[in-house]
């Protein structure tokens, strides 16, 4: 049976968890989304969840995630509203609670054309572009001779470090779940230095390439290559719009336009760091 719009107002918000995972896939499953049950886990380990439950015990009507990186920072992801309650204030109403628990926390999200308007009535403003592109890697573009090879164990300080640098906050605690979270991590070594990392994640039957950190756009070619060449699923990413080259580069080696996000960013200019070594986020949900 409906809940009244009365009763739907009163139904507490509440944290979660990793024991929640489970319920946050229904939910992207319940919008058409994939379940993305291995993202869900990365986010809710790293992040604090919010959602409401459905009184009748059906689940969750709505939840998000935000990833914090400190006082400078935090990230917006994954706001699910069920299809039951959608058009309700549902999501409008998750939202406020958020931005009132992240209090004067500066706050960035990716926001699709639907959700825009909203982002943008509760104070967030565009400051950029991602263009998602999928498919199979070609090989058809050459990449660059730069030299790539597997990250192991004693390149963690080196990636942490080179991630603090370009992403202008410490995100130790995402990074350092790569190494099990993602099936391939692969850093660019030039004369002894790591010029640039990346991670390819399996999310149901492709590998989503982020974080993408690299000195310049031919070390962003020479990682992806080395990443497609290690798996035979189509490869998803999420490129910075101003990164033309590689955005070119990728889609003649058989990656196609899949849709185009807007990044937004609430009580702050424009995010830290430094955007021409910033390819490609871990994934949009987290930055």
């Amino acid at each position: 049976m409906p809940i009244s719009p009365s009763s739907l107002a009163q139904l507490p918000i509440r944290r979660l968890g990793v024991d929640d995972l489970l319920a946050c896939a229904d939910l992207s499953e319940n919008r058409g989304w994939p379940r993305e049950e291995h993202k869900w886990g990365l986010l809710l380990a790293a992040g604090a969840g919010y959602g409401i439950d459905d009184p009748s015990g059906a689940g969750l009507i709505t939840c998000s995630v935000v990833t914090s990186y400190g006082p400078g920072l935090a990230a917006i992801g994954m706001v699910l509203v069920a299809e039951r309650y959608a058009r309700q204030g549902v999501g409008r109403r998750l939202m406020e609670h958020v931005l009132a628990e992240a209090g004067e926390t500066p706050l960035t999200l990716h926001a699709t054309p639907y959700g825009q308007p909203l982002y943008e009535q509760l104070g967030f403003t565009e400051t950029g572009r991602a263009e998602m592109v999928h498919g199979r890697f070609t090989f058809t573009a050459p990449a660059p001779a730069v030299p790539v090879r597997p990250a192991t164990a004693e390149d963690l300080q080196a990636i942490l470090r080179l991630d603090h640098e370009v992403f202008g906050l410490d995100r130790t605690h995402v990074i350092t779940r790569l190494p099990a979270f993602a099936d391939h991590l692969r850093v660019a070594e030039e004369d002894g230095e790591i010029t640039g990392f990346a991670a390819a994640w399996p999310n149901m039957d492709t590998h989503v390439v982020g974080p993408l950190i690299a000195r310049d756009a031919a070390t962003a070619q020479a990682l992806i290559a080395s990443l497609a060449a290690a798996t035979d699923r189509p490869l998803r990413t999420d490129i910075d719009v101003r990164h033309s080259a590689l955005l070119s580069w990728v889609k003649e080696n058989g990656l196609d336009s899949v849709a185009f996000n807007a990044v937004m960013v609430r009580s702050l200019p424009d995010l830290p760091g430094d955007w021409r070594r910033r390819f490609a986020p871990l994934t949009v949900a987290a930055g």
